[in-house]
């Protein structure tokens, strides 16, 4: 099992240590913020995650699984394209397309507006936000700032959609419908529209927001007066369970 986590930077000890009690073997990887990486999600090689399924190859994992939430889904399903040794990918609010960076590069700029990923050196096409969207008072709902950008950038969605048709592996999409980070649920429908069914289960949980959470598991830090985030803990705790044991299928851990 390789963990990712999100755009916190948090690098996902807990969940991972929660799978290997069951037998797997798991690794949490940090993917940015460390030392030789880029501080924030601004080019980040794609490289980076098949690193970490060298790894666990190396330590004798049979099956490989990618856990990854919101920015971290959007990496686990472009490694899923690029690596034909990943079985599976369960992307928890993930997002249909490359978004522009969140945080500095490695020169420590945040502009001008670059790719959050590269593969083999080169940037991959992505879709820009839109500069006309204007913060509101917190706790703050990004899921506008996506959904203004997808219609303002129209013409860039197609190029940077992540093409998971091409991925071996089966996929795992789980969103929350009153996801206010970003619009997970849609972009879930897209991942699977471009599947076309093939290998996808999409799990959906109405009520649930973006910080979905899996059994035994404390909820996130509250950073609730800050960001919105949607959904309650009772909604996202209920489409954890239920993505908990999809991912334990998926991982052939049940």
């Amino acid at each position: 099992m390789l963990v990712l986590a999100g755009s916190s930077g948090r690098v996902d000890v807990v969940r991972a240590r929660s799978f290997a009690q069951l037998g797997a073997v798991a690794l949490a990887q940090r993917w940015f913020g460390g030392s030789g990486q880029a501080k924030g999600i601004c080019e980040i090689p794609v490289e980076e995650f098949v690193r970490g399924v060298d790894l666990l190859v190396e330590v004798g994992a049979s099956r490989v699984v990618v856990v990854g939430v919101s920015k971290g889904a959007e990496g686990a399903l472009h490694l899923s394209v690029v690596d034909d040794r990943v079985d599976g990918v369960v992307a928890l609010s993930p997002s249909s397309v490359s978004w522009a960076n969140v945080g500095a590069g490695l020169d420590g700029q945040l502009t001008p507006a670059r790719s959050s990923w590269s593969w083999c050196g080169e940037p991959l096409p992505f879709v820009p936000y839109d500069s006309g969207w204007v913060d509101p008072d917190p706790p703050v709902s990004y899921r506008a700032l996506y959904e203004s950008s997808l219609v303002a950038f129209a013409d860039r969605v197609a190029e940077a959609s992540i093409p998971v048709e091409r991925a071996q592996a089966k996929i795992v999409a789980v969103a929350g419908g009153d996801d206010q980070m970003w619009p997970s649920l849609l972009f879930a429908q897209h991942l699977e529209a471009r599947r076309a069914g093939v290998g996808f289960e999409l799990i959906v949980g109405k009520d649930a927001g973006h910080r979905i959470t899996f059994p035994g598991e404390t909820a996130a830090p509250d950073r609730a007066a800050v960001y919105a985030y949607g959904g309650s803990q009772a909604a996202d705790e209920a489409l954890g369970a239920v993505a908990w044991r999809a991912a334990l299928r998926l991982a052939h851990l049940d």
